[in-house]
């Protein structure tokens, strides 16, 4: 709501923002063009820079509805938005501009605009030659990042509008099927899903029939997932207690998500498969992954910010040769004219024009070894920020595991004891066993065009079974009122030949094999906060049914009757677990003959899943990729975190946690289970303990799979989480304690390690926690699940070159995580050679401005070729050599500094400045001393080698002439030899190697053979040990703030908290949070 031409968006929420309209004024307009015609341009770069500013110059206030540019005020800054009505009409909603270019990936264009006040007063100091030069440097950066940054973002808009925008079949009330564009859809249509499949343009709930969904966009789970019809409550009071108004998290399993991929519909007595339209734009759930992909928070980068205050510094110093070049000038009476451009001219020595050249050549040469390495990216703004990674997360299925899994094999129970581990299930004595027939049915596959797809775990389960599965066609599907069942049948050659006894009319002991068929009546689907899923089946020629039960081991053996579960079965399943294995446990239960198939359908789950006979185990093993090990040991070494962030299972993503190390065997992990306030209740976190993790395993690593039982002991607990255990969460869990538990969201990010069941948005929002305690994160990734967070981290890598690769900076061919250290290699040395350019262009600015106002003491300057072969044959050449190391072969633990102005740095500027600025001014007042020196005078032939005479007449000229001939002087000559040579000296300074690049001698291309011979010894090794006393680092202050949150939880007692605990959300203002015993 608001008030006159003032709206409120967001009303209540974190985003909430105040909306005004504005149209377009000529004469402001016209007003603004002016101004910046005389300002040169000036004017437009603060306009750019402060956005609300150029709509108050160019618009007056109208209302919301007839503007033509909107103004959003928020608590953070100002966004602008231009053509609103086309935004909100194309993505359903009014949001951020569709177009908009990010500052950040400007940073480098803006810094260039400042060129064209040097061209101009370059020009009118006759120093055309090198104006000219700069200008071309210029065209050609400028065009090559736009160019850049332009291709990035039309791969964008291409991905948004390939998946969004569509005709979809509209179904109107009086039965009629209407054609229309998807961005015409608005909540409340009723979609038609067409039998060969879609791409939802829209969050639809759906109302009639079953579709298989490839929700890999939203999860990274390539498994296809069954949705049913929205079930009306009115006709089931005895189902489940949810809740009958409609909610995307709570009716997940008929809810088809945007962006997901509609592999298969099925639907009965001829009736169309129907959707209701709940959400559309950037209210759905890929809305939310597209705007964080096109419009990211800005990823702030400590070197950038330094840069501009050193600047700063550069400006300061500049000011004083400034007051010092127009008092110099007014004492020999210098034309006003003159002392304004000498002033100037100092301005652009200081700053030197040719810095973001300079900058750009380490990561030019970054980027191309990168390429050569397999890793392509499209930021090249990033390679630098990759050399600050100090953490790093990792998706799980596809980027550190296979994506999928094998059977290891199985263990049966008889008589209430385990029998002997069997490596395969299709034996000829186990086809009519109940264990088989529970892996043959108890499974969410389905035929995709005539092919078995669905969960991998489920798939290998299936296939070891060697059964068949068969579906119904949509031709039988359609004569019938109900959908028909799946049926599974074994193959003839496992089905024993039917056997009697001889002589005697019996029944064979084995049913023929064409009778030995079993459908499908009911699928209660997995659930994760149940932790199993059953089947209700029918056996051909059977008059009851039987339900089958397959789950962790810890949760089916609790729903079996006592004397079915062995008594060892704790024993055996600690054996498997920890030797890495993956534990799943099966059950069988007859049910009764009076169970109709009408009864089934409407039956709870509860009423199935209990008293049931335990079968077994079934051992599978998730195997990892064969690098993951080795790449996760290189960054532990190196003091780099890792993370994994998944949309698996939280037990599953613990156990790959133990086998790949990220987890060491003899460390705890906790369990953060937190809960919404309900039902009256505040909201809680139940803190969960694993099992011990005992001894080392003797082969592999230990699985957590099974669960978890409280620690007996709390002190020997505390004792062993001495600063080694890790938290495990959930996505769901998360975003609880983000909400109402804002101070405990920090601490657990600084030692969680597994964060399970992660929505797309989650990935992003945990990304943006840790970058809130001062983490530089990294990202890696397969899926488009993975694209906002991708975009998010301060590098993202994907291994994928769909989606993914449009959001993520960088692309690697390589398909497995091998390819993070060596980016993190490369952006430590760009970043490196960064610090060495800045380092070299600030001492090589201030040793022309000595060399600058030495000689305006005496009317003299630096010659237009003199700047020339300074700036292109030597600093230049410099530059670009001095960048060619490449990246030190290993990780080293040592991280390289993050920012410009830290003591070290500063320390080692400022003493080359002074000794510079000494040898300079010693040589400046040596030549003058000598013997035969002689001063410059417009009729003297002072510094003149060529043996002609100078007319006097020619000499006695204007006073520009008077300043412009005065070049050729003792002065001049000497301090520009010595200068040359000080460049040259700063250079091989300021030119490190290793730890993070290659030693200098290894430039085959560098510039001087002198600096190539030298580099590795002139590293200022007393300046070095100096800084290192200055700047102790054992008693200085922590930097960040996960360093400081580290050492406040070594302090506190009540950290980590105690096993069989509950912290509960208070809503007093003393406290945020309170710990109980759990009940």
């Amino acid at each position: 709501m608001g008030k006159g031409d003032l709206k409120i968006v967001n009303k209540g929420l974190e985003d909430e923002m105040e909306i005004s309209g504005y149209r377009l004024c000529r004469w402001k307009l016209v007003l603004v063009g002016l101004g910046a015609l005389c300002t040169g341009g000036f004017l437009l770069l603060v306009l750019y820079w402060i956005p609300n500013w150029l709509v108050w110059t160019t618009c007056t206030r109208t209302t919301v509805g007839e503007a033509e540019m909107l103004l959003l005020r928020s608590t953070v800054r100002f966004v602008s938005l231009c053509n609103s009505c086309s935004v909100a009409s194309e993505m359903g909603g009014l949001n951020r501009p569709v177009g908009g270019t990010p500052v950040n990936e400007l940073d480098l264009l803006i810094f260039w605009n400042h060129t064209h006040w040097y061209v101009i007063l370059w020009s009118t100091n006759s120093y055309y030659y090198y104006a000219g030069t700069i200008v071309f440097m210029s065209i050609v950066s400028i065009a090559t990042s736009l160019y850049t940054i332009k291709k990035q973002y039309v791969m964008l808009h291409d991905m948004v509008a390939a998946h969004s925008v569509m005709r979809v079949s509209i179904y109107k009330a009086d039965n009629e099927i209407e054609d229309a564009m998807s961005t015409d859809l608005v909540p409340g249509d009723v979609m038609v899903i067409p039998t060969n499949g879609t791409i939802m343009p829209c969050d639809a709930v759906l109302i009639s029939g079953m579709c298989i969904v490839n929700e890999s966009m939203l999860t990274g789970e390539s498994v296809p997932v069954t949705k049913t019809n929205l079930p009306d409550p009115g006709q089931d009071k005895r189902e489940s207690t949810s809740d009958p108004v409609y909610s995307t998290d709570g009716h997940k399993r008929h809810t088809l998500f945007c962006g997901t991929q509609v592999i298969q519909t099925r639907f009965y007595s001829g009736e169309l498969v129907k959707a209701v339209v709940v959400r559309t734009g950037f209210s759905t759930a890929k809305g939310q992954l597209v705007r964080s992909i096109l419009y990211p928070k800005p990823t702030d980068f400590k070197l950038y910010r330094d840069a501009y205050l050193f600047l700063m510094c550069l400006v300061a110093v500049a000011a004083i040769g400034f007051i010092y070049t127009i008092v110099i000038s007014i004492m020999h009476q210098v034309p006003a004219q003159t002392i304004i451009v000498k002033c100037l001219d100092i301005i652009t020595i200081t700053v030197p024009p040719a810095l973001p050249a300079a900058m750009t050549a380490g990561i030019v040469y970054a980027q191309r070894r990168l390429k050569r390495a397999g890793i392509f990216c499209i930021s090249p703004q990033r390679i630098n920020i990759c050399g600050q990674l100090n953490l790093v997360c990792f998706d799980k299925t596809g980027t550190l595991t296979e994506d999928g899994l094998d059977l290891w094999g199985i263990q049966r129970v008889e008589a209430g004891c385990f029998c002997c581990s069997e490596e395969k299930a299709c034996q000829e004595y186990l086809v009519t066993s109940a264990f088989v027939a529970c892996m043959a049915t108890c499974h969410s596959l389905t035929r995709i065009d005539g092919k078995l797809s669905g969960d991998p775990l489920d798939l290998k389960m299936f296939e070891a079974t060697g059964w068949v599965l068969e579906e119904a066609s949509e031709e039988e599907t359609s004569l019938h009122n109900n959908i028909m069942p799946t049926v599974v049948r074994p193959p003839r050659q496992l089905f024993p030949e039917p056997v009697s006894s001889p002589g005697q009319d019996v029944p064979p002991i084995h049913p023929p094999q064409s009778s030995y068929e079993i459908g499908v009546v009911r699928q209660f689907p997995f659930s994760s906060s149940l932790q199993r899923m059953s089947v209700v089946v029918r056996r051909l020629g059977e008059k009851h049914m039987d339900a089958y039960l397959k789950g962790a081991p810890e949760v089916v053996a609790g729903l079996c009757k006592e004397e079915t579960v062995p008594a060892d079965f704790a024993h055996v399943l600690e054996d498997y677990t920890k030797l890495g294995f993956r534990v799943l446990a099966l059950a069988h239960r007859c049910l009764e003959a009076k169970l109709t198939w009408h009864k089934v359908q409407n039956i709870n789950r509860d009423v199935i899943e209990n008293s049931m006979d335990f079968l077994g185990l079934i051992i599978m093993q998730n195997k990892l990729k064969a690098e993951t090990p080795k790449v996760l040991e290189d960054l532990r070494q190196a003091n780099i975190r890792t993370v994994m962030v998944t949309g698996d299972n939280m037990l599953t993503a613990i156990s790959v946690a133990r086998d790949c190390r990220m987890i060491p065997p003899q460390h705890r992990v906790i369990i953060a289970d937190a809960l919404p306030p309900k039902d009256g209740q505040t909201a809680r976190i139940d803190w969960q303990y694993t099992d011990d993790p005992g001894l080392p395993a003797s082969k592999g690593a230990q699985y957590e799979v099974s669960g978890w039982n409280p620690v007996p002991k709390l002190t020997e607990a505390l004792e062993l989480l001495s600063g080694r255990y890790h938290f495990a969460i959930s996505g769901k869990s998360l975003a609880v304690v983000i909400e109402h538990f804002p101070d405990l969201a920090q601490k657990l990010a600084l030692h969680g390690t597994v964060f399970a069941r992660m929505a797309p948005d989650q990935k992003t929002q945990l990304v943006e926690v840790l970058q809130s305690i001062d983490y530089c994160v990294g990202m890696c990734g397969d899926g488009a699940n993975d694209c906002g967070a991708l975009k998010r981290a301060h590098g993202g890598i994907s291994l994928s070159e769909l989606e993914a690769s449009v959001a993520s900076p960088f692309t690697s061919k390589t398909p497995d995580i091998s390819c993070v250290p060596t980016l993190i290699r490369e952006g430590r040395a760009a970043l490196i050679t960064s610090f060495c350019v800045f380092k070299f262009m600030a001492l090589y600015s201030i040793i022309q401005y000595i060399s600058v106002t030495l000689l305006y003491s005496i009317l003299s300057n630096l010659g237009d070729f003199q700047f020339l072969f300074i700036d292109i044959a030597i600093i230049l050449v410099i530059v670009f050599t001095m960048s060619l190391n490449p990246a030190w072969k290993q990780l080293v633990a040592q991280h390289p500094p993050s920012g410009l102005i830290s003591g070290p740095l500063l320390l080692s500027v400022l003493t080359q400045i002074l000794v510079s600025l000494g040898f300079q001014v010693l040589c400046f007042l040596s030549v003058q001393h000598q013997s035969w020196y002689e001063k410059w005078t417009p009729a003297s032939d002072a510094c003149n080698t060529t043996g002609l005479k100078i007319l006097p007449t020619h000499n006695a000229t204007a006073g520009h002439n008077h300043s412009s001939k005065n070049i050729m002087n003792y002065e001049n000559t000497s301090l520009f030899y010595v200068s040359c040579f000080q460049y040259l000296v700063v250079a091989i300074v300021f030119s490190k190697g290793k730890p993070f690049r290659q030693p200098s001698y290894k430039n085959c291309k560098c510039h001087k053979v002198v600096v190539s011979l030298s580099m590795d010894f002139s590293i200022d090794l007393w300046g070095a040990k100096c800084l290192s006393w200055l700047c102790c680092r054992g008693n200085a202050a922590l930097s960040t703030r996960y360093e400081r949150l580290a050492q406040e939880l070594k302090m506190d007692h009540s950290w980590p908290p105690q096993p069989k605990t509950t912290t509960v959300a208070k809503t007093t203002e003393n406290s945020s949070y309170s710990v109980v015993p759990a009940h």
